[in-house]
């Protein structure tokens, strides 16, 4: 048995369907099923079950495939150390971020970096936190930032970015708060708020009710969004007021909204560098997290 054959095999489990894996690794069915029942020969046990046209593994059968994925991911990242040492540092770097976290982190960085090395490209992949943690797990980037809380089903090094304050953003159109640079959460009682909600109900969305709640005022929450953008362009319209980490507005045109720090408060907005402690890091990939600066090391 050689890497052709896990590799046939991890297509077959992955595609749940002899035929369709067939077409994708560019070959005829019968010869996959005559690989397939050699595997199972040679091994002394029957890695799959089959249910109509499609498939599904044995208690085995998910052993081998985790020990074959486990085999050719290991081989695939021995082999790009081995061509990047050959050819410097060079090749394509995967991160995932939110819209904010691109903006605020990666722009900079990856500007700096391509000044330190020309010959890297990049793949930014977006998606909520717990698409990032997804993707990570997949493979598919080596890289992520993340705003918590997040559940992790993969071990993984975790890096606390600095954390920044929220603000205030309202339509300059509304003229009551010109010439303020602040303002006090129960100035917000009864004033439209649109703010940032996850899909799973967790977060900034019910640490801004909170800290509201504290000081006796019960915020008017007239629209629930995951995207700060978004967020921003309704401000822009007058619909209403935003709290949003103050990185946000960073490349958001400010001609038509205010920002106020909000003097109260110290909710924070906290972001995490991660990667995976099961997968070989590709020398881009170390040189790039060398560029952050962390508030301190912690580990999960």
């Amino acid at each position: 048995m050689d890497l052709r054959h896990l590799r046939y095999f991890l297509t077959i489990a992955k595609e749940k369907q002899i035929t369709r894996a067939a077409k994708k690794l560019n070959m005829a069915q019968p010869p996959l099923s005559q690989q397939l029942k050699q595997m199972e020969d040679e091994l002394g046990v029957e890695l799959i079950e089959r249910n109509g046209r499609s498939i599904e593994l044995t208690h085995a059968g998910k052993l081998f495939y985790k020990r074959a994925e486990g085999i050719i991911n290991q081989m695939e990242d021995t082999m790009r150390e081995i061509k990047e040492t050959r050819e410097g540092l060079r090749g394509e770097l995967s991160l995932g971020a939110m819209r904010i976290s691109a903006t605020t982190f990666f722009s900079k960085k990856i500007y700096e970096f391509r000044e330190k090395y020309p010959h890297v490209t990049y793949k930014i992949i977006g998606g909520d936190p717990f698409q990032i943690a997804k993707n990570l797990e997949e493979r598919v980037i080596e890289i992520g930032i993340i705003r918590p809380p997040v559940k992790f089903e993969i071990d993984v090094n975790i890096k606390e970015l600095k954390a920044e304050p929220y603000v205030l953003v309202i339509p300059k159109k509304w003229g009551e708060f010109n010439g303020r640079t602040s303002i006090t959460l129960k100035e917000l009682d009864d004033m439209p708020l649109m703010l940032i909600h996850r899909n799973n109900g967790e977060g900034a969305y019910e640490a801004i009710i909170n800290n509201c709640l504290k000081v006796g005022v019960k915020p008017n929450i007239i629209c629930e969004c995951p995207d700060s953008f978004v967020l921003l362009s309704f401000v822009v319209t007058g619909i209403g007021a935003t709290i949003l980490p103050s990185s946000s507005l960073h490349f958001f045109p400010k001609e038509e909204i205010q920002v106020l720090d909000i003097s109260d408060s110290e909710l924070q907005a906290e972001s995490l560098l991660i990667w995976s402690k099961k997968r070989m890091l590709s020398k881009v990939a170390s040189r790039f997290i060398e560029e952050f600066s962390f508030v301190n090391k912690i580990s999960k």
